[in-house]
């Protein structure tokens, strides 16, 4: 992996501390020099693991500096005892840092309802501290990985007149990932200047638009959390709200989710698809939103990219069923460049060589046109395969 060139003011570190038991990574830290300004956003799943109890209200208070996270686990459905661990897994991180436990977050994945020894962060996380270093955020990327095939890192720089920063952004997530977030944890750093009211501002649509708007499996997760950490290290003024800078950052934001999101959709248990899911001609952005997830999470339409086969009639029953007001006879439908469907009937044979041909490509766009008005949306869904099957079958073995 090439040298990744991290925000300034972070430090990272990661150790296999055998709560996986296979003597793979499965602890990182990411540490500020400084308690930085924070946002994030959580699962909206109603069954909330322990770190993300102990982890949300310090979150909500705007200040951060440590944050700790274990795969291998997911604390969750623990009882007082997961509360307690990850209470207790906080506090090693503020001992270890001499800092107060409420600038530290922790965060879990993995399997859930196992009960989770406090001894490997009792054994490792002072180790930790003492190995941080500004060059092991892909450490800490790979640290995180449950069901993953590749570390999820994205990263740039931003450069204006008399200003520079630049924004990193480390994820997991294969499996369990549906609108609302799913069995992923997200975790971004970046040294601009900004207030914690001005992250949260940004990150949630940010969010939307990206971590909210894929699909693997349909299933939501009971960890999900994107945290957003900004400690001004890069210098320079603070970026004021409603300016040209502020746009212009919460611009690069979305580029880092959403390169992100792509790659956990990529990466989709058993996936060898990654399909955009383009709903134009909408009435209003909810519309054209509430469309393309119906199709996006249609199992019948996933499976259908997995067998290469043009079935538009899986996707406009998606529409249909969607739940909103539409015209059937007005819908286009393209994949890429070559339509299948025109007023809500059938091209005809000539282009299935054509479209069979876009469905073979690793990754492709799927375009639906209501022909209703100017609102438009996209959500990013993989392939439903036999691998998908087999590895969620023996999860736990």
């Amino acid at each position: 992996m090439e040298k990744i060139i991290a925000p300034k003011g972070y430090r990272y570190a990661a150790t296999a501390s055998g709560i996986k038991g296979d003597g793979k990574t499965d602890l990182g830290l990411i540490v500020s020099d400084i308690p930085a300004q924070c946002a994030g956003v959580f699962t909206r799943n109603r069954v909330v693991a322990a770190p993300l109890q102990i982890t949300r209200p310090r979150i909500a208070r705007g200040k951060c500096q440590a944050i700790l996270v274990n795969s291998g686990n997911a604390n969750a459905c623990t009882g007082e005892a997961g509360l307690r661990v990850a209470e207790s897994c906080s506090d090693l991180v503020a001992e270890a840092l001499a800092l107060p436990s409420e600038l530290v977050a922790v965060a879990s994945t993995g399997v859930i309802g196992q009960p989770l020894s406090l001894a490997p962060f009792q054994a490792a996380v002072f180790g930790l501290g003492v190995a941080l270093d500004e060059q092991h955020a892909a450490a800490v990327a790979e640290a995180i990985m449950t069901t993953d095939s590749y570390a999820k890192i994205s990263e740039l720089k931003v450069e204006g007149v008399g200003y520079s920063y630049r924004i990193l952004g480390l994820a997991k997530g294969a499996g369990m990932i549906h609108p609302n977030m799913a069995t992923m944890l997200g975790f971004v750093m970046t040294d601009a200047k900004l207030t914690a009211t001005q992250l949260q501002r940004l990150l949630k649509p940010a969010v939307d638009n990206s971590f909210n708007s894929i699909s693997v499996d349909g299933d939501t997760s009971t960890n999900d959390m994107v945290l957003l950490l900004a400690n001004g290290a890069a210098g320079g003024v603070e970026i004021e709200p409603g300016s040209q800078e502020e746009e212009q950052f919460a611009k690069k934001l979305q580029v880092v989710l959403l390169d992100l999101a792509k790659m956990i959709v990529r990466d989709g248990e058993g996936a060898t698809k990654l399909a955009e899911i383009k709903v134009i001609g909408g009435q209003n952005v909810q519309q054209a939103r509430t469309i393309a997830r119906a199709v996006a999470t249609s199992s019948l339409v996933k499976t259908a990219f997995f067998g290469e086969d043009a079935n538009w009639g899986r996707i406009i029953a998606a529409v249909g069923y969607a739940g909103v007001e539409i015209e059937p006879e007005k819908i286009d439908i393209l994949f890429d460049e070559v339509m299948v469907a025109r007023g809500g009937l059938y091209v005809g044979t000539q282009i299935e060589k054509p479209a069979t041909a876009v469905l073979k490509q690793s990754e492709f766009c799927v375009t639906i046109d209501l022909h209703q008005g100017d609102s438009f949306a996209s959500y990013f869904t993989s392939d439903l395969t036999f691998d998908y099957v087999r590895i969620n079958a023996d999860y736990r073995s």
